[in-house]
């Protein structure tokens, strides 16, 4: 990916909501599978084109989210584009570790749903607590 974070124009191309956000759609580039939503604000999408990996917004704890820094499943990005209305990110991604979702999964979309309630679909590949416990500090 190009390194044109002292070009702002491109961020200005982006048409960003009231909060200073746009929604990204996290997709793998080997598979097509849509792996995560989030969202980001200018800071992560220029620093997402400096480090070549994900970096999102987090709204929850209001500060930028390097995916993966916890968990070592990182997100390198291989393309990005913009949607015609310019104000939706697709990232195409290779997901490192092959989770990309909290609860151990490839995949935030686990759950289908069947005419009367969402069902899980898609196995845990990793229990979350053993994918997080190297970060976890004790007293």
């Amino acid at each position: 990916m190009p390194h044109s974070t002292t070009n702002a124009a491109w961020l200005k191309k982006v048409r960003w909501d009231e909060n200073g956000l746009v929604p990204v759609i996290a997709q793998e580039a080997a598979t097509g599978d849509i792996l995560m939503f989030a969202w980001m604000n200018r800071d992560a999408l220029a620093r997402t084109v400096e480090l070549g990996e994900a970096v999102y917004w987090s709204r929850s704890r209001k500060k930028l989210w390097h995916k993966g820094e916890e968990s070592g499943h990182t997100q390198k990005v291989l393309e990005m584009r913009l949607d015609c209305d310019e104000d939706v990110v697709l990232l195409k991604i290779e997901q490192r570790g092959g989770i990309a979702c909290h609860t151990g999964r490839h995949s935030c979309f686990y759950q289908r749903f069947d005419g009367e309630d969402w069902q899980a679909v898609d196995p845990v590949l990793q229990d979350p607590e053993t994918i997080y416990a190297q970060t976890k500090k004790t007293p």
